[in-house]
This record gives structure tokens, C-alpha cells and sequence, in this order.
């Protein structure tokens, strides 16, 4: 198994500190607004990483914070007229509540940063007394970049180039424009606790630093979170860990790409992000993250809802593949006759050495492909009239069904009853294109009954109504059905 690490910037055997046991962290959200597609990629790229270690038998301790102390929350919690607490625990629930519709597992360890300002405190006190950190008249605590030399190789940048762009604000009190707080003296109006130096409140990069070491230990197998946290936020942690400890902080460094818009990163900051629960009123959870794994997870990813559309008919085949499978196993009599052997060779070649593409840095795009090619497959024999109830048949309908629930749970998608979520996505698609169902169903019965007439005349133009309000009809042995198209 192999993971491509950012500190070394290439593919590297995954060896953890202990056998067959990982020591994972992943950065958690802010609590200071809703959920978006950005926050959504990175919790389904590390929960699919989680997923399939577990499958491979590592045993997996796992944790995300959540950081509930913040200038953004300060600002959000005045904006609302609610307390900093109120704030972050609002957000959370939310938080919680949109990625259980994701399907992404509760991490083992949840840590908040107001739980741990003694531990964070110890920290910075060290870094204090090796001379890696000074305290400011005002009260203030920095950390001194310079005082750490491998300062920037984490994201790759050189030491100069940001002191080039860097300044001291008016009212700051830094020996250099690179340090970055680890304490920050309290304000009128803000959050306080009780420290060495004075009331104040921690920075937002000492947290991450004090409630890994605590929970995992150092150096960390695996830490996580999205590109946009190389620098500053990884950077400085890896630089405050070492300095404190003299070890190295973390093994392996990975992070997921970013969701783009219109080719732009789409963010807060930048106003044209798209909430969980501005999606889950179009599409089902399940659509969206299947959407996540579409790309290789270190890509950039362009979010669209005709994509979104595109990923739902996707879905739509799998789970329908799914449903004929599971009815012919239910229903046929098997004959010992031969098969197509392209057919039974496209679908062995489909699903022969899958756990090598998530072995491979996670290439869930290419798993993806090959459940794909097996569902091309496994149609073929669904429309075969003479191969369809072959033994062979059977056997490569069971095998399908094993492979599904097997790539599914790592994936954690398509492992759904296939009948209720066909069902629901049929519900979903007529709220979303407004189609009125109890409309749909009275022409498709008076359809039923112009054909039973034998006025085939009458029953063509309504099919053709039907069709023009996006609704396909098909006539099948077992009667009448409908879809949205």
C-alpha cells in the first residue's frame, strides 16, 4: 500500500509507527457556519481512507477535532447575538447532521479545542522555555520561526519569499513578521481562560498540535485535511510539534484537492460555495458523495449540477443493475448452458485486483471504472435471453453482489435496499423537476386503459404527454411502468 505524502512529494510505502495499527488525525471544521461541498470532499476522502484500512485489517484510531474558539466564531456569535459556545455547538449539530446523510463515520476520538487549553497551555510553556517562543508585553504569545530552520518544507516555501510579503500590523508586538500566536490576550467582549500570561484565548494552530499528541501520540501515522491547509496551518503545527519534542511530527502528510466552481476554489472567503443542505434539497446524500470519488481525491474537482445530474443516472444504473440481479436470484430456474465469454471475461477483468486501486493512493476513480465495466457486463447478461439463465449466470450474479457489497462499504455508497432508493430518487426527481406524481399516475392509468381499449391512438399521445412533462413509460410482461427521465 502506497500513499503519496506532501512533506516528500511522492508516492511512499505505507509502513505505520506499530504493525497493523494506524494513528490517524484529520483537521475538523471551524463551528461557525453550515457545511459546503469543500468541507464535504475532504470529511468523504478521509472517511473512504479510514474505511478501507479497517478492510485491510488495520486497526484504526482515529480523530477530528472541531475547533469552537475562533475570530470567526467570536464575529458570528456578535453577529447572531449568541454566546461563542451557542455558536459552535449550533454548528456542529448541523455538522453532525450532514454528514450521517453522507454516510461518513463518526470518528473514534472528537476532541474540542475549549476541552483542552491546559494541555495546549503545556505546550507553548515548552516552546517558551526552549527559546522557541516569547511572550509580548501585551501579553501575547509567538512562536519564533526563524528559531525552527526547517520552517517551510512541509508546503515547500522558502523562508525569504515570505518575508517578502509579510508586515507587522500596527498594535502587534512581533520580533518578526513570520511568527505566528500561540496565545493571544483577551479583548473586551471576547472568550477568556486563565494562563501564565494573562486572560486570553489560544491561537487556532496550537490546538491541533496539543490534541493529536495527546490522543495519538507522536509522530502521527496519518494527517489529514484539505490542500488549503498546508500553509499555514500544517506548516505551523509541524514546526511547533518538532520544535517542542525534537521529533518528527507526522509519517505520512495527505491531502485532498480542492471542489472548484467555474475552474475557481470554491470557499467562504470567496462567496460562491454551495451548503450540504442547499444540495440535499435536489439530490440524494448518496449522489453527492458518489460525486466526491469521481476524481482522483489530490485533483481539483469542478462541481456542476448538470455533473450532479450525470452522477445521478450513474448511480440510477448501479442500484437498477443491483435490483434485476437481486430479482433473477430470487426468481430464475437455473439451466447448465454456456455463456458469452466476452461477456464473462469483461466482468472478471471488471472486478480481478480492485483493492489494488485504493492500495495505489487511494485511486477511488479507477475503482469506480471498474464497477462501471462489471455493470456494462452484468447488463449484457441481464439482456441476454438465452445466457440469462445460465448457471454461470447465477455465479457471476452472486459474485456480483459480493463485489458491490464489498467495494460498497469501503466507498460507502450503493449499499442501499435497491428497490426504496430507487424509489426515493424517483420521489426526488419529480420534487426537483416539479412534477406532480398524482398527475403522472392518473395519465399512466388512463394510458393503460386507451390501450386495453385498443384505442392505440389516444394512447400514443399521452405517452407522448408524458414524455414532454419528462416522465418515460415502459411496457413490460409484468405491466405498466413509469420513471423520470
Amino acid at each position: 500500500m502506497q500513499f503519496y505524502n506532501t512533506f516528500t512529494r511522492k508516492k511512499e510505502e505505507f509502513v505505520p509507527r506499530e504493525p497493523n495499527k494506524v494513528y490517524m488525525y484529520v483537521c475538523g471544521i471551524t463551528a461557525y457556519d453550515l457545511c459546503h461541498i469543500g468541507h464535504a470532499r475532504s470529511a468523504v476522502v478521509f472517511d473512504v481512507l479510514v474505511r478501507f484500512l479497517r478492510f485491510k485489517g488495520y486497526d484504526v484510531v482515529y480523530v477530528r477535532n472541531f475547533t469552537d474558539i475562533d475570530d470567526k466564531i467570536i464575529n458570528r456569535a456578535n453577529k447572531e447575538g449568541l454566546s461563542c459556545r451557542e455558536v459552535a455547538e449550533k454548528y456542529i449539530a448541523h455538522f453532525y447532521e450532514d454528514m450521517d446523510k453522507l454516510g461518513v463515520l463518526r470518528a473514534d476520538i472528537e476532541p474540542k479545542a475549549t476541552e483542552h487549553i491546559k494541555e495546549m497551555q503545556d505546550l507553548i510553556q515548552t516552546l517558551i522555555e526552549k527559546g522557541h517562543a516569547y511572550v509580548t508585553k501585551s501579553g501575547d504569545v509567538y512562536f519564533r520561526v526563524r528559531s525552527f530552520p526547517e520552517y517551510g518544507m512541509l508546503s515547500g516555501r522558502n523562508i525569504e519569499e515570505l518575508e517578502a510579503g509579510k508586515r507587522i500590523k500596527p498594535g502587534e508586538e512581533k520580533e518578526d513578521p513570520l511568527d505566528f500566536a500561540l496565545w493571544k490576550s483577551s479583548k473586551p467582549g471576547e472568550p477568556w481562560w486563565d494562563s501564565p500570561w494573562g486572560k486570553g484565548r489560544p491561537g487556532w494552530h496550537i490546538e491541533c498540535s496539543a490534541m493529536s499528541a495527546k490522543y495519538l501520540g507522536i509522530p502521527l501515522d496519518i494527517h489529514g485535511g484539505g490542500q488549503d491547509l498546508i500553509f499555514p496551518h500544517h506548516e505551523n503545527e509541524r514546526a511547533q510539534s518538532k520544535a517542542a519534542t525534537g521529533k518528527e511530527f507526522v509519517r505520512y502528510w495527505i491531502h485532498n484537492g480542492f471542489v472548484q466552481i467555474n475552474k475557481e476554489k470554491m470557499s467562504k472567503s470567496l462567496g460562491n460555495f454551495i451548503t450540504l443542505k442547499e444540495i440535499f434539497e435536489k439530490y440524494q446524500p448518496e449522489t453527492l458523495r458518489l460525486f466526491l470519488l469521481t476524481k482522483h481525491y489530490r485533483t481539483p474537482l469542478d462541481f456542476s449540477w448538470e455533473i450532479m445530474e450525470e452522477t445521478e443516472r450513474s448511480l440510477k444504473r448501479i442500484y437498477q443493475t443491483k435490483l434485476q440481479i437481486e430479482e433473477a436470484l430470487s426468481k430464475r430456474k437455473w439451466k447448465n448452458k454456456p455463456i458469452p465469454e466476452d461477456i464473462e471475461k469483461q466482468f472478471y477483468e471488471a472486478i480481478k485486483d480492485w483493492e489494488d486501486t485504493l492500495e495505489d493512493d487511494l485511486n477511488t476513480a479507477l475503482l469506480l471504472g471498474k464497477v462501471f465495466s462489471a455493470v456494462r457486463a452484468l447488463n449484457r447478461l441481464l439482456e441476454d435471453k438465452n445466457a440469462k439463465n445460465s448457471q454461470r449466470s447465477r455465479d457471476i450474479f452472486l459474485k456480483a453482489l459480493d463485489f458491490f457489497k464489498q467495494t460498497g462499504s469501503v466507498l460507502g455508497v450503493f449499499t442501499q435496499d435497491s428497490r426504496s432508493f430507487l424509489e426515493e430518487m424517483k420521489a426526488i426527481k419529480l420534487n426537483r423537476k416539479g412534477i406532480n406524481k398524482d398527475e403522472v399516475e392518473r395519465l399512466v392509468e388512463e394510458r393503460s386503459l386507451a390501450r386495453k381499449e385498443k384505442n392505440y391512438q389516444k394512447a400514443d399521445e399521452i405517452r407522448d404527454k408524458l414524455r414532454d412533462m419528462g416522465i418515460e413509460v415502459h411496457d413490460t410482461p409484468q405491466g405498466t411502468f413509469w420513471d423520470v427521465s
